[in-house]
């Protein structure tokens, strides 16, 4: 009698996005992986370094960068793909603006978040992208909750919530008409805290932003802090503060704030978030404050 195999919680997980990954390049001609150089889409990678190893990624990384990033985080892309010896292709969003004659962003935190979608579809009409792989999980908020793992998109890139397809399983239904583009999300299923065991338990390598360090903050009328950068148009009246802190999530530096903390290692990060008692992204994001649809709405634009 064979000897049955028990796999963990992690082992389960791992599968599962291995499979999703393996459904992409065996149902799309055109994928791409949309990478952030944040924690969730590198752990995407690796999976992907399991799923096609020893053979070359059946996709590209495409990172839509809004030139409000940390230096850290863009370090730390160029570092990886040259290591990883896949495709990395850039956008910036910049361009955008110039070619599409779009405004830039005003007031003292100028996010460019909301023009990232221009570009992303940009880059998905210049390369006839017809799936597009990203590190969203239904923990992070409350439309990224409601999204499926195969995410249909029209021919302009809208996101329906009405129209989505069921999952049954793990069938995933990849058919699209021409124009329509899918959005996977291989690690929908896992949490925070998951993806922090997985890269504790893989050794993976993250920037340096991810661990405790002094950083000059700016302290918002929320009490949140900012770290202070060049793209922030501050005034007399704005506090600026020395603190050890460091970044639960990379958006841009503009609208992510850090989260005080003397976690310098990876067992330390994952014994914070056992007491952590606010989300991920209700701690940091200030786009997702802007109004109770936020994430939503950018969604039905056509973002990430």
């Amino acid at each position: 009698m064979p000897t049955p195999i028990y796999l963990d919680y992690l082992d389960r997980l791992e599968a599962e996005a291995i499979h999703i990954l393996r459904e992409i390049a065996g149902q799309f001609e055109r994928p791409a992986l949309l990478f952030s150089g944040g924690k969730d889409s590198i752990a995407l990678t690796r999976l992907a370094e399991k799923a096609f190893r020893p053979g070359k990624f059946p996709f590209p990384l495409v990172h839509i960068d809004t030139g409000h990033n940390f230096q850290e985080i863009i370090d730390f892309r160029d570092s990886l793909a040259a290591s990883l010896g896949e495709k990395l292709i850039v956008r910036k969003v910049e361009d955008t603006i110039r070619t599409r004659g779009l405004h830039e962003p005003g007031g003292k935190y100028p996010s460019r978040n909301p023009l990232q979608t221009y570009t992303l579809l940009d880059v998905i009409e210049e390369f006839e992208f017809d799936a597009c792989i990203g590190g969203a999980r239904r923990d992070e908020e409350k439309a990224r909750a409601k999204e499926r793992i195969f995410s249909v998109r029209d021919d302009f890139g809208q996101w329906d919530p009405k129209r989505q397809r069921p999952e049954l399983w793990n069938i995933y239904n990849g058919r699209i008409q021409k124009g329509e583009n899918v959005r996977v999300f291989p690690i929908s299923n896992w949490t925070e805290l998951d993806v922090w065991n997985y890269i504790q338990r893989e050794n993976i390598k993250l920037p340096d932003i991810y661990f405790a360090h002094e950083r000059q903050c700016v302290v918002l009328p929320s009490g949140q802090l900012l770290g202070l950068s060049e793209h922030l148009n501050l005034d007399d009246t704005d506090e600026i503060v020395s603190r050890r802190v460091r970044f639960r999530t990379v958006g841009d530096s503009t609208c992510t704030a850090a989260v005080e903390s003397d976690a310098a290692s990876i067992d330390d990060i994952i014994q914070d978030l056992l007491l952590a008692k606010v989300s991920e992204r209700g701690a940091t994001r200030l786009d997702d404050n802007l109004s109770e649809t936020g994430m939503e709405d950018r969604k039905r634009n056509g973002y990430f």
